[in-house]
């Protein structure tokens, strides 16, 4: 057999399973049998194109639980078929300031797999060894959750969340998730923040202290109660839209910290008198940077509520109807996932 089939976002609002070629691996790289991917909310916004990084066509997927067939023969012995595995979905140039700066998840030619490069909705994919992580304990699924995490505990770590201090975390998917789980695990008093119920009732599974639904309670009002006036120390915006962008820096407390993951798709208007008047910081995040054994270590004590939070799972075949209805009703939705193990290959 040498081809194989895979979900091309062909264009925005446009998915078509299409056949590609199986990839040839060379001897520092590893052939990989995917089990299962998860959609993101890149790929979300890469359909209703939103996302300004989207290239098309191009395979999706870069949330990757998979399994070793064959190693190159300059592989370390530490990597074995039938290993359990995910993968860091990066590829940086490794020259541009941001690489030369020790920050590669920066890079300002960055190629992700589903984004800029082709990616691993499909069932057999070629990978360096190095951008591999495993874990004796964590089964595909989990696996396939770790990516999505990264980049939540990579924000918590850029807004310096520390035990103690009060975090609230805009919008209840993965990655905020991710913001809450780390948070929580910095120490944090954490406040989660969303629109849908279901999400923030899983949010408190993963450790979340309050919730806040934005469409039953005023948001400034409820973040005084929590923060005793204050407001909180920190506000992670994991949503992506100009009022969220607003809300965080008009929300936080006076000397505070913003960090935005979220791309808002449209211009965002400040009143700059905010920032100086409150000597605050705002940070960008974006993807992750050595958060993956972290993020394997804490799933491993089985402190995520991996069960709540897959909302889906579907076959390859179904994977591009289940990609357009989470774009027509995305509210309850936290993570699909694509089980290749019950797919057609």
């Amino acid at each position: 057999m040498t081809n194989q089939r895979a979900l091309v976002l062909v264009e925005p609002g446009k998915t078509e399973v299409r056949t590609i070629e199986i990839p040839d691996f060379g001897p520092e790289d590893v052939l990989l049998q995917v089990n299962m991917v998860g959609f993101c909310g890149g790929d979300l916004n890469g359909f209703r194109g939103l996302f300004e990084l989207q290239e098309y066509p191009n395979v999706l997927g870069h949330e990757v639980g998979a399994t070793i067939l064959e190693t190159g023969n300059q592989v370390p012995d530490a990597f074995k078929p039938g290993m359990n595995v995910t993968l860091n979905p990066y590829l940086n140039c490794g020259h541009c300031v941001s690489c030369r700066k020790g920050r590669p998840n920066a890079c300002q030619d960055n190629k992700t797999m589903g984004v800029r490069r082709p990616g691993a909705m499909t069932r057999f994919i070629s990978m360096p060894y190095q951008k591999l992580h495993s874990s004796s304990s964590l089964s595909v699924r989990e696996l396939a959750l770790v990516e999505p995490l990264t980049v939540g505990f990579h924000a918590a770590a850029r807004g310096r969340v520390s035990a103690g201090e009060k975090v609230a975390v805009i919008g209840c998917g993965i990655v905020g998730m991710g913001a809450i789980a780390s948070s929580v695990h910095r120490g944090a008093e954490v406040i989660a923040i969303d629109i849908d119920d279901s999400k923030m009732q899983i949010a408190k599974l993963a450790g979340a202290a309050h919730a806040i639904n934005t469409t039953k309670v005023d948001l400034h009002e409820a973040l005084l109660e929590i923060t005793d006036g204050d407001g909180p120390d920190v506000i992670i915006e994991a949503v992506g839209n100009a009022m969220t962008y607003r809300a965080a820096v008009d929300e936080v407390a006076y000397t505070g910290r913003v960090v935005y993951i979220g791309y808002a798709k449209k211009p965002v208007d400040y009143n700059t008198g905010t920032f100086v008047r409150k000597e605050i910081e705002i940070l960008g995040s974006r993807n992750c940077l050595g958060d993956f054994p972290d993020v394997i270590e804490y799933l491993e004590a089985g402190k995520f509520p991996v069960d709540a939070v897959i909302s889906r799972v579907v076959s390859l075949d179904e994977a591009g109807a289940a990609l357009a209805d989470w774009s027509e009703n995305p509210g309850p939705i936290t993570k699909i996932m694509v089980d290749f193990d019950n797919s057609v290959n």
